[in-house]
């Protein structure tokens, strides 16, 4: 039977060891929390992959902004998905979209094509296409294993509705996983709504970048 799991986002070194600690499945290694998340540079994703015996998943994100990217851009993060193949790492999280909002099912699948065999997940740029059910759609085609989605609310709590009908469009063919201000206080109104699944949470409640192993635990109770 499956089971709910947990992946902090950690935007440091000391998140990444705080997590580990505190237990949980999986974490995203990313930078710039003032940006949403960036893909993290080399020396750092080397020095967490070392330390961490649990799953580890880094974002390509070349730049904060929308997820319309260049060609140049996405040269840049086919070259920053070989270069992260080759410390071990266990997927990535990236997603690109059109100009009127679609999914770029072009350059989704090359990125996709490159990472294999590792997993990818498509990010928050989910929340902000024109078209759930057919961005859905496309995302599967594309070959992600994950959506990171808040249902297109600013928070999981402002779209919980649409994270629950995303959920039962996607059946068995995707994992969703609810990220976006998830927290140890929404958690379970979120849990209620939803079949077991991922769920993802930076852990910060302060106005640091680090995750709170305090709150990591609390989370963890619910699951």
């Amino acid at each position: 039977m499956k089971k709910n799991q947990l992946e902090i986002a950690c935007f440091n070194y000391e998140s990444a060891l705080i997590a580990q600690e505190s237990g949980v499945d999986r974490i995203e290694l990313c930078e710039n929390m003032q940006l949403g998340g960036t893909t993290p540079n080399t020396i750092l994703a080397v020095k967490v992959r070392e330390k961490l015996a649990i799953k580890m998943h880094v974002i390509i994100r070349p730049r904060g902004g929308d997820f319309v990217y260049t060609d140049e851009e996405v040269v840049e993060m086919k070259q920053d998905i070989k270069q992260f193949k080759k410390l071990g790492i266990d997927g990535f999280v990236f997603g690109i979209l059109n100009p009127d909002g679609t999914v770029n099912k072009k350059q989704n699948r090359e990125l996709v094509n490159l990472a294999s065999p590792l997993s990818c997940t498509f990010h928050r740029a989910f929340d902000v296409v024109t078209d759930m059910k057919q961005s859905l759609e496309d995302v599967i085609d594309c070959g992600f294993k994950t959506i990171l989605t808040s249902g297109k609310g600013a928070t999981v709590e402002e779209g919980i509705f649409d994270l629950e009908k995303i959920q039962k469009w996607a059946k068995d063919r995707i994992e969703i996983m609810p990220g976006g201000g998830l927290r140890s206080s929404n958690i379970k109104l979120i849990q209620d709504k939803l079949e077991p699944t991922f769920y993802h949470s930076s852990a910060i409640t302060d106005k640091t970048e680090t995750a709170n192993p305090e709150e990591i635990k609390e989370l963890r109770n619910f699951l």
